[in-house]
């Protein structure tokens, strides 16, 4: 029988900054979910770890296979409108480690971290060709709010969704 290795969740490091960047870029615009205009901000991992809490899961050895932002307070987030939101951003998973629940402990986590903080509620936007993301915020308790969809820019629209924390 072979043993799988488990996985943990932990706070990113700045040693875990260029693996995190490597993935967030590949998930986002080799997977074709964004546009290479993006790039960038995307890789800008350091930038968002002075605006957000960012998380990673590790497998066994410790490689990082999956990191999200989380935003508890300050307008990182671009959805949340009160102080009692939190939000979050960027949530990828290595492919390789694709379907063996990491996406779906990432939200967990940012839930709970949320609720520990106070917040009443997690809001997210998502890109409208993010179907499997959609999928799993939806499998996970969170409906649409579609008064709240946005346009950040010209030709690119974000659907958000929310779940209540009380």
């Amino acid at each position: 029988m072979v043993s799988v290795p488990a996985l943990r969740i932990d706070s990113a490091v700045p040693a875990d900054h260029d693996r995190i960047a490597e993935l967030t870029v590949g998930v986002y615009v080799d997977g074709e979910l964004a546009s290479p205009a993006y790039t960038a901000e995307l890789a800008d991992v350091a930038g968002r770890a002075e605006r957000a809490e960012l998380l990673v899961v590790r497998d066994g050895t410790g490689h990082v296979v999956g990191s999200v932002a989380l935003v508890l307070e300050g307008d990182f987030g671009e959805v949340t409108e009160s102080d009692d939101e939190a939000g979050f951003r960027m949530l990828v998973v290595d492919p390789a480690a694709q379907g063996r629940g990491i996406g779906a402990a990432l939200v967990q986590e940012c839930l709970e971290r949320a609720r520990a903080a106070g917040k009443r509620r997690v809001v997210i936007s998502t890109g409208t060709r993010m179907t499997a993301a959609h999928r799993l915020y939806e499998r996970l308790g969170f409906s649409r709010l579609p008064e709240r969809d946005w346009t950040p820019v010209p030709g690119i629209d974000l659907l958000v969704y929310a779940r209540e924390l009380c």
